[in-house]
């Protein structure tokens, strides 16, 4: 071996056996005993476990015990396996440590067996999660199936459900790591550095993040509300229906079928006009106007009679017509009436103003429009000029 420039023997090599075989040779039984005795548990505990959910828990209504039954044999298992990998650990592994000035030895604060356990403890806390999650989605379904089902509930509770569940690995993941002696404080700092410089470059898309929070919790609409929208594109409709509530924005599909996404900042900063929130039935205000030598009396009579002829129009409130004004060459009128769906607002506005026109050309009621009346006068140029004047 001299050749190769590595310097031993086969007499070391024989050595180095020899050593290995004599260190091992005391730890192989006890290793096997304590593989075989974590099979053994890890097959029989499970099955017992099993059998308990089977009979036990599946006879209940609800599956909360059952997920309790499976959560607690997954934690088993990992237990079984921890417990397996910490006494071979043990067995094999010395314990480490280092001299310190005084030359003396000094064992490490912690041990791999101890990193087996902070190891075990990250890795329980997932089922854990699992679990929590699991109860959380059963009480959102019986929020949901008391209250009325919305699109925005199915949104805001998984939101929450995640969250929560993030919480819970967290704690885990913080737990294990102070077990394996890991020192937190110097992350959970670097962590509110890297957090302020990320608010900061990402300023507007944490706005609507937040933006995006407040507007579940607040809940001013719903998925499948009808609200109005500011910035429509020309020639379109300026409302729509609530179709996706997100975290970073809304989206909003207007009746030309075209989707408008509004960011949620936005929405936040402006008043929202929600025409379904209160309920179907909504009043609308149609403004109408009349000449001045009209019957105003039966303008309102053919107002009221348009409006009853309308099929979605309330009969309880009774339709009302008001005068709220007077123009330049008309009497300002408005027709107050009580619709059965809000969402046919506009529809019902057209056909009643269209029953009206209809209604007043046959009572020779005037609907008044800009007029200018022109006088000629006739004489000779002398006669036309103003007083006073002379050509």
């Amino acid at each position: 071996m001299e050749a190769l420039g590595i310097d031993f023997s086969w007499a070391d090599v024989v050595a180095w056996w020899t050593g290995t075989v004599a260190y091992a040779a005391p730890l192989v039984v006890p290793t096997l005993w304590a593989v075989v005795l974590g099979l053994v548990l890890y097959f029989l505990g499970g099955w017992i476990l099993r059998f308990v959910q089977r009979r036990l828990a599946g006879r209940t209504e609800t599956d909360l015990d059952d997920e309790l039954v499976r959560t607690i044999r997954h934690a088993f298992r990992l237990t079984v396996i921890a417990w397996v990998l910490w006494r071979i650990v043990g067995l094999w592994v010395p314990v480490l440590g280092s001299e310190n000035a005084d030359g003396a030895w000094v064992p490490y604060a912690t041990q791999p067996r101890q990193w087996v356990w902070g190891i075990w403890i990250g890795a329980v806390f997932f089922p854990l999660s699992r679990f929590v999650g699991h109860v959380m989605r059963s009480f959102e379904s019986r929020i949901i199936s008391r209250s009325s089902e919305t699109a925005l509930d199915e949104t805001a509770l998984p939101m929450v459900n995640r969250f929560v569940r993030f919480i819970v690995i967290a704690i885990g993941l913080l737990l294990a790591m102070t077990h394996l002696g890991l020192q937190i404080a110097p992350l959970l700092a670097g962590a509110g550095v890297a957090g302020l410089a990320l608010s900061l470059a990402a300023k507007d898309t944490l706005s609507n993040l937040i933006a995006g929070v407040l507007l579940i919790m607040d809940r001013p609409f719903q998925v499948g509300d009808r609200i109005e929208l500011w910035n429509a594109p020309r020639e379109t409709g300026t409302w729509g229906d609530v179709i996706e509530i997100g975290l970073r924005a809304t989206k909003i599909r207007n009746p030309d079928n075209l989707v408008v996404v509004v960011p949620n900042n936005e929405i936040m900063r402006r008043d929202i006009i929600n025409y379904t929130m209160s309920g179907e039935d909504i009043r609308l205000r149609i403004p109408f106007s009349v000449a001045y030598e009209s019957d105003i009396e039966r303008a309102k009579v053919l107002l009221k009679e348009a409006a009853h002829e309308v099929v979605g129009v309330k009969l309880d409130p009774a339709p009302i017509v008001i005068v709220r004004g007077f123009g330049p060459s008309e009497v300002n009128l408005q027709l107050r009436v009580w619709i059965e769906e809000a969402r046919n607002r506009r529809r019902l506005a057209d056909e009643i103003t269209e029953k009206a026109m209809v209604k007043f050309a046959g009572a020779g009621i005037e609907i008044p429009y800009p007029k200018r009346d022109l006088y000629i006068k006739q004489g000779t140029a002398a006669q036309l000029l103003p007083s006073g004047e002379k050509t």
